[in-house]
Order: structure tokens, then C-alpha cells, then sequence
């Protein structure tokens, strides 16, 4: 190895180091999901990182959907699948499909890739121990409820079977599938599902994983991702005055770390899975990658030479958050 190859790895070594004393021993909820879980390469990369944040001394929790999975299998059994204001019409016959494919596909194809470094995903749903109590969810079409089937809104978690899982050093993958109290399974966002997680465990970061570099200022469709500008790091309040104007797609993935962070989560981020290893640049390297959400603090002093944003957070959070 060349002497300069082997100072730059040193050099990304030494710039994590501040990062892995931060961060040991904390929680972090990630949503997995769009390309990253498709592609194989990405999928690899994926699961390997997982692994090195065990290792690093963190406890990552993941919380996975699945729709083009579900899309594919809901076409070859020949069943119609329809989407109303954004979500999936599940009838009964649909939600055998959804559970299916979530818990007993793509649930055991992550904890698989995982396991392949050790013992340590453990599979489980959010039927599993109660740990999602759901209620039906209803579309609003014109300002009109439109019943949608079985897709659901959690209104509790049970969070102590991850928390055992977590204590004995193992890696939660959860599917999101939830139960009502009289029995119903529902299908619910995997967005949503993985900030009720982050809030129940009280974690120190949720990661959302997605298809864009993070939240966009002013978005233009022919400018492409290159020439669109990312909101680096935004407020709660400055978030919840966004969430009207934005895209459907990123609705649900904002509202999730809106949530988080108004739950007593410190830091939210949507991050561009499509990059290899996004997580740990986020997560390790000084200058980050996506968009962050952060809670509504008083806002902080000016510190001399803080610029970086990943410092400037830190301020204010009171010198106790990344």
C-alpha cells in the first residue's frame, strides 16, 4: 500500500474518532428501504455497515418496508393493487400478500445479509410481543375519509422486546406490520413505524434511507439532483412550515423525523441511500451527508471557528449531540 493511500484511511480514521466516542453505547433507528434495498451492491453495503456500527459500539435498530417487493408479488397472484392520496388500498386479500412478503421475505433477506457477519440480526414484526398497537387508518380525498382497508396509524409501542434484544447485543430488524387491539392486522409506513421506534427507545439518531440526495430548497424537476440545492439542517418549526408544499413521496419520510425529534429524539436525517456506506458518512464523518432535523432550541451563541455544521448542531444541543 502506498504511504499516501494508507494517511488518508488513517485520516478518515482519526476524523471518526470523535464520532465513535459520541455515539458508543447510543441507539439508532434506521428506515430501510427504496434503492438501497434493491440493489444487490448497495444491499451488501447496507449490511455490512450494520455490522460496523455493533462493533463501533452503537445499537442500530432496523425498520424495513417493502413495496416494490409487495408490488411484484401482489402482480403475479393476479391481485389488484390501487393507491388512494398516496397510500396502498389494502384489502384482506392484499394484506395476507403485504404480511407475507414483509415478514416472510424481505424481513428474513435483511436479517440474512446481516448474519452473514455474525450472530446478530434477530427477525421479528410489529405483531411480535405488541410491540405496534395499530387503528384504521382513512385516506382524505377533498376533505372527505375514504376508507383504505387495512392500512393502520400507531398509537402505541411496546418497545421492551427490542430493548432485550438490544441489551444482549443483538440487531432488531423489524417489519411494518402492527395489530389493533381487537386483533386486525394492518399494514402501516415504514416511514412511521421506524419514528414510533426511535421515540420508544428514546434513540440518539433516526436515519432515513431514501431515493434523493435529502430535502430540497426550491426543487426543480429539469434541473435534476446535481443542480437542486439540499437543505442541510433545518428546525422543527422551520420543517412543519415545509411539510404542506412538499412532494408526496417525501411527506411521510419528513413527518417521520418531525416526529422523532418532537418525541425527544436529538437528531433526525433522510439520507440518499443510492450512496454506498451513507450511513457511516453520516454518522462518523465531520461534515455529514443529507438533511438534518433538529429539535426547536434556543438559538446559541456564536462560537468562533464552529462553522461546520455538524458543530454547529453540537452547540445546539448544548454540547451533547452530533
Amino acid at each position: 500500500m502506498r504511504t499516501g493511500d494508507a494517511l488518508a484511511k488513517a485520516h478518515t480514521l482519526i476524523e471518526a474518532l470523535p464520532w465513535l466516542a459520541r455515539f458508543n453505547g447510543a441507539t439508532v433507528v434506521i428506515k430501510y428501504g427504496g434503492n438501497a434495498m434493491t440493489e444487490e451492491h448497495l444491499r451488501e453495503k447496507f449490511a455490512a455497515d450494520v455490522v460496523f456500527l455493533r462493533y463501533a459500539g452503537l445499537k442500530p435498530v432496523i425498520v424495513h418496508g417493502g413495496g416494490p417487493q409487495i408490488n411484484a408479488q401482489l402482480d403475479r397472484l393476479g391481485i389488484e393493487s390501487t393507491f388512494t392520496a398516496g397510500l396502498r388500498v389494502t384489502t384482506p386479500e392484499a394484506m395476507q400478500v403485504v404480511r407475507m412478503v414483509l415478514v416472510g421475505q424481505v424481513n428474513r433477506d435483511v436479517v440474512g445479509l446481516i448474519n452473514r457477519h455474525g450472530p446478530f440480526a434477530i427477525g421479528m414484526s410489529g405483531e411480535d410481543a405488541h410491540l405496534f398497537t395499530a387503528v384504521r387508518k382513512h385516506a382524505v380525498v377533498d376533505g372527505a375519509r375514504v376508507d383504505i382497508g387495512q392500512v393502520g396509524d400507531i398509537v402505541n409501542v411496546e418497545a421492551g422486546a427490542v430493548q432485550a434484544l438490544l441489551d444482549d447485543g443483538r440487531i432488531p430488524v423489524i417489519s411494518s406490520i402492527a395489530r389493533s387491539d381487537d386483533g386486525t392486522v394492518y399494514n402501516v409506513n415504514a416511514d412511521t413505524a421506524a419514528a414510533a421506534v426511535a421515540v420508544a427507545l428514546q434513540a440518539s439518531k433516526l436515519i432515513v434511507l431514501t431515493d434523493v440526495e435529502g430535502l430540497y430548497r426550491d426543487w426543480r424537476p429539469d434541473a435534476g439532483d446535481g443542480g437542486n440545492e439540499v437543505i442541510r439542517q433545518l428546525s422543527a418549526t422551520e420543517l412543519g412550515k415545509l411539510l404542506p408544499g412538499l412532494s408526496s413521496g417525501m411527506v411521510p419520510k419528513m413527518e417521520a423525523c418531525l416526529t422523532a425529534v418532537r418525541g425527544g429524539v436529538p437528531q433526525a436525517h433522510v439520507l440518499d441511500g443510492r450512496v454506498p456506506h451513507s450511513v457511516l458518512l453520516e454518522i462518523f464523518t465531520d461534515e455529514g451527508i443529507g438533511t438534518m432535523v433538529l429539535p426547536d432550541v434556543a438559538k446559541a451563541p456564536a462560537v468562533p471557528n464552529l462553522v461546520n455544521r455538524r458543530l454547529t448542531a453540537t452547540i445546539q444541543l448544548n454540547g451533547s449531540d452530533k
